[in-house]
Formats: C-alpha cells, structure tokens, sequence
C-alpha cells in the first residue's frame, strides 16, 4: 500500500530542490524527518511539510498502516513553469532572467515484514 503527497508551484529551483530530495529516498520516515530537520537548506521545510502529507495520506487509506514501517519509497522534483523577468542593466539594457518553480512529490510505503 503506498500513499502519495505533491507540493506544487514552489518558488525553488529544481537542481536546488533535488540536493534535498536525494537525501530521503529510501529511507525510514522517520529516519527522513530527521535528515530533513537538520538540513541547512530552505526547501528543506517545505519537503517536510509534503512528507507529513504523505505520512497522514498512508493513515488515512489503511486503519491498519504502522507509521514506523513507512519508507519513502519515491522521491522525485520536477519542474514547474518559469516567470520570466527583466533586469534593468547599464546604457538603456535589459537583462533577461527566469525565476523556477519546482513540483515535488513524495510517495511513501509499507515496509514488507520480513518473516
């Protein structure tokens, strides 16, 4: 049984975005919330928050789920759209920039009890 969370239209790059994500694929829920607590990243809360709304996702599909046995089983940034900006530069110039978003999604599972 996996339960899934998405967070979408955040105003982070996805290079940066994916620095975060790479550190909790695979692991123990509870393992991810802490690497993602002590992460000096600002997404970093935000993958939180999408981790807690998967974990409260799996809760709420199955009465039976055991957090503690939840793995993060996907973890994947794509990319949103990008707000294309202009930067005034020197002599009458404009200088050409783009502001990206990310789509984050997290899915995580049920450990299968190894007997």
């Amino acid at each position: 049984m996996e339960a899934k969370a998405t967070g979408k239209y955040l105003r982070v790059s996805p290079q940066k975005a994916r620095l975060v994500v790479d550190l909790i694929r695979g692991q123990n829920v509870g393992v991810a919330v802490d690497v993602l607590r002590f992460t000096k990243k600002r997404v970093a809360q935000e993958v939180i928050k999408i981790l807690q709304a998967a974990i409260s996702n799996a809760e709420q599909k199955s009465e039976s789920v055991d957090v503690d046995e939840l793995v993060v089983s996907k973890a994947y940034v794509d990319e949103g759209p990008r707000m294309k900006r202009i930067r005034p530069a020197p002599m009458g110039r404009a200088y050409h920039y783009q502001r990206r978003m990310s789509h984050i999604t997290v899915v995580v599972e049920a450990r299968e009890s190894q007997s």
